[in-house]
C-alpha cells in the first residue's frame, strides 16, 4: 500500500522536492526526532520562534502539531500572551487569531 505524501511532499512538492525531502528526512526525520528534547518541547520551541519572528504562513500547521503533541489550548493561550511583551503585541494579535481559527475547526 502507498504511503500518503507528507505535509510537505502536498505543500511544495511538485515545486521543490528536494526542500519537501529536506523537510521530511532532516527537519522531521532527524531534527525532530532527536532525544534532547520531547515532542511538546519542540512544538513549544517551534511556535514561539514563528511568533516571535511573524512567520506566521507555517504558524497554523505548528499551532495543530503542538496540539497534537499534548501542549493544551491553555498553554499555547499563555505562551502567545506572554510573547506579546516580547515579540510584540501584532505577533500576538496574529497567532492568537490563527489559534482561535484552530480550535474553532477541531470543534
Amino acid at each position: 500500500m502507498a504511503q500518503e505524501p507528507s505535509a510537505a511532499q502536498k505543500s511544495i512538492g511538485d515545486v521543490a522536492p528536494k526542500l519537501a525531502d529536506l523537510t521530511d528526512e532532516v527537519l522531521f526525520g532527524d531534527v525532530w526526532e532527536r532525544e534532547g528534547l520531547s515532542p511538546r518541547d519542540r512544538s513549544l520551541v517551534t511556535v514561539t520562534a514563528l511568533i516571535a519572528l511573524y512567520r506566521s504562513e507555517q504558524l497554523g500547521f505548528h499551532l495543530k502539531l503542538a496540539l497534537d503533541n499534548g501542549l493544551s489550548e491553555e498553554e499555547l493561550s499563555e505562551a502567545i500572551t506572554h510573547l506579546a511583551f516580547y515579540a510584540g503585541w501584532p505577533n500576538a494579535m496574529g497567532a492568537a487569531g490563527q489559534l482561535k481559527a484552530i480550535l474553532a475547526d477541531t470543534e
